[in-house]
């Protein structure tokens, strides 16, 4: 059981030890030191401080939620309360609600004994590491002052945020409603069985789109691995064929990570929803882009194409932001399928993106399988290592560091080597106790064997 406090905020599994896991003990000390670090650095004196906060439909969800509005209330903070809501929703929110700052309960792809604050500025953007470092040293040493009876919080409940979100999506310039409901699209929804089953669909009925529901009954009883990678989706790519569906939509379980599944049943590659996006919003407004250092060269091929300028940040949504701001970015994100798209806001959204890209499709003359054929051929292989206390993380990647010192790397975050063709990016996980060897290739197998070579050579390094 793990707790892992992070740039991605406060994750860990439910149940066990005080400390050790995301108990009841922790969701209230980390609550009470993210209100505390509100108030320390407010210089709002006329009102009391505000907070929207929402949640995926984990099991444990209610559970958290009821204890982290209550946290805050005890601070003297008012809530707004969403309810079931997703993390862009929550991002959306803030800034419309005037508030001070956001939370989200989502453990976002992991599996359904987890569950994790995410926590959010005012801007409705996540802390920086500056300021979540302030209030992991508030939890540790617990210096909360919470406010007499008089001066609780309050709650107000808002349920109507999924559907102004998708509001705020559908006037966007650059996103033609009307377009899209000229082509009559069929497309199946796989919303893993959390909220993601409710917004999706909506959206896509309010283009014009006929669904496909699949597990979408936002129950938190999650029907296969919630992280949206082939081996996982077997079943929506079947019924993309069964149903002769224009293509297929995955969301993982608080809708900021986006999969399409192509009209033949084949993955379109998550990599690649970013790169079809960027290819869209590239050709109508020019300009540079943004992706992390594990993610597809064929976002640069793409940006390059457009005549913009293309750079890699370090992993992490708060990171990408931060690089997309200083390089004026029309578009960016995570080759996970998380597209941020600033001109609503500064976070990974499904929503944007599944309306960018239907818009995009129906402006050509072409099938979901092939829009991705016309794109650069690059091959991912994603794997993992489970770690344990006695590795030493650090140590393995400065190892690897200097064997390879004659090639092509960067340090930023973990160690990224540039082969010729090829490339391979080693970290620690922000949000899971394992290491993450991506590679990326001209062919399948030569991702396999390069990620293959990889692991064994840590494995070996590590002495497991």
């Amino acid at each position: 059981m793990t707790l892992i406090k992070s740039i991605s905020g406060i994750r860990g599994t439910i149940g066990g030890k005080v400390g050790d896991n995301l108990t009841p003990v922790d969701a209230v000390k980390f609550a009470s030191a993210y209100g505390t670090f509100l108030k320390n650095n407010s210089t709002v004196t006329d009102r009391k401080l505000k907070v929207v906060i929402g949640r995926d439909a984990r099991i444990s969800g209610p559970m958290i939620h009821n204890l982290v509005v209550n946290t805050l209330v005890g601070l003297g903070i008012d809530v707004i309360d969403l309810g079931l809501s997703t993390t862009p929703t929550v991002e959306v929110a803030v800034p419309l609600e005037q508030a001070d700052g956001g939370i989200i309960l989502t453990a976002s792809h992991n599996p359904k004994q987890w569950n994790a604050l995410k926590l959010l500025n005012a801007k409705g953007e996540f802390l920086s590491g500056a300021d979540g470092a302030k209030i992991l040293e508030i939890a540790e040493a617990e210096a909360f002052d919470f406010v007499d009876v008089d001066t609780l919080g309050e709650v107000t409940e808002n349920h109507a945020y999924m559907d102004i979100h998708i509001d705020e999506v559908l006037e966007l310039p650059l996103v033609d409603a009307d377009l899209v409901k000229t082509k009559k699209y069929k497309v199946v929804v796989d919303g893993v069985n959390s909220s993601g089953g409710i917004i999706i669909p909506n959206l896509l009925e309010q283009m014009g789109v006929e669904v496909v529901k699949l597990y979408c009954e936002p129950n938190g009883h999650f029907p296969h691995n919630p992280e949206p990678l082939k081996e996982h989706l077997g079943d929506i790519c079947k019924l993309v064929v069964d149903e002769k569906a224009d293509f297929g939509i995955v969301v993982d379980p608080d809708v900021d990570r986006l999969a399409f599944i192509s009209n033949d049943g084949e993955m379109f590659g998550e990599e690649y929803t970013l790169v079809a996006v960027a290819d869209y919003v590239l050709s109508k407004t020019p300009g540079n882009t943004v992706s992390n250092m594990s993610s597809s060269r064929a976002l640069r091929d793409i940006t390059e194409k457009h005549n913009g300028s293309y750079q890699a940040s370090a992993v992490g949504e708060v990171n990408v932001v931060e690089l997309m701001k200083a390089t004026n970015a029309i578009i960016g994100g995570e080759g996970n399928g998380g597209i941020i798209y600033p001109e609503l806001h500064y976070g990974r959204d499904s929503l944007v993106g599944v309306a960018l890209f239907l818009t995009y499709l129906a402006g050509q003359d072409k099938t979901v399988a092939e829009l991705r054929a016309s794109y650069p051929q690059y091959f991912m292989s994603k794997n993992k290592i489970e770690l344990t206390p006695q590795i030493d993380v650090d140590s393995i990647l400065a190892t690897l560091t200097e064997t390879y010192k004659n090639e092509q790397i960067s340090t930023i975050d973990g160690v990224k080597i540039d082969f010729a063709t090829e490339w391979v990016h080693l970290r620690k996980s922000n949000t899971e106790p394992i290491i993450r060897i991506y590679t990326e290739a001209p062919t399948q197998q030569e991702a396999d064997v390069l990620a293959e070579r990889f692991v064994n050579e840590l494995k070996v390094i590590a002495g497991i």
